[in-house]
């Protein structure tokens, strides 16, 4: 199957979403902001990363925009819940940096792995 990186901040997000896609069989790494998931993406042969937008240190708007300059082919989810604007507002911005595919959360099982299909084939 795939080797997919997982980048959130929330520590129950990446149990869940590794516990989901490893059920599938996919390989998952997790980073726990954009500057450990940029780190993570250098080092390995992801076939998927998929981000969530507000994080610390590095958010996922920096991280997609550094992961599309270094690898233009990089294959992205990204996911938002809101902040301080609607997650819609966040979702759009990464859509037009290059995010393939964008979820709301909360993400339901099935529509994340509809979106890992999705961007796989």
């Amino acid at each position: 199957m795939a080797f997919i990186l997982v980048v959130d901040d929330d520590p129950w997000v990446r149990k869940v979403f590794t516990q989901i896609l490893q059920t599938e069989g996919h390989e998952i790494l997790c980073a726990e902001d954009g500057e450990q998931g940029l780190t993570l993406y250098k080092h390995n042969d992801f076939d998927l990363v998929i981000t969530d937008m507000i994080m610390p240190i590095k958010d996922g708007l920096k991280l997609i925009m550094e992961l599309k300059r270094d690898d233009p082919d990089a294959k992205i989810i990204a996911i938002s819940g809101g902040g301080v604007i609607e997650a819609e507002r966040y979702l759009n911005l990464a859509d037009t940096i290059g995010a393939q595919k964008n979820l709301t959360k909360p993400v339901t099982k099935d529509d994340l792995l509809g979106a890992v299909a999705e961007i796989l084939v």
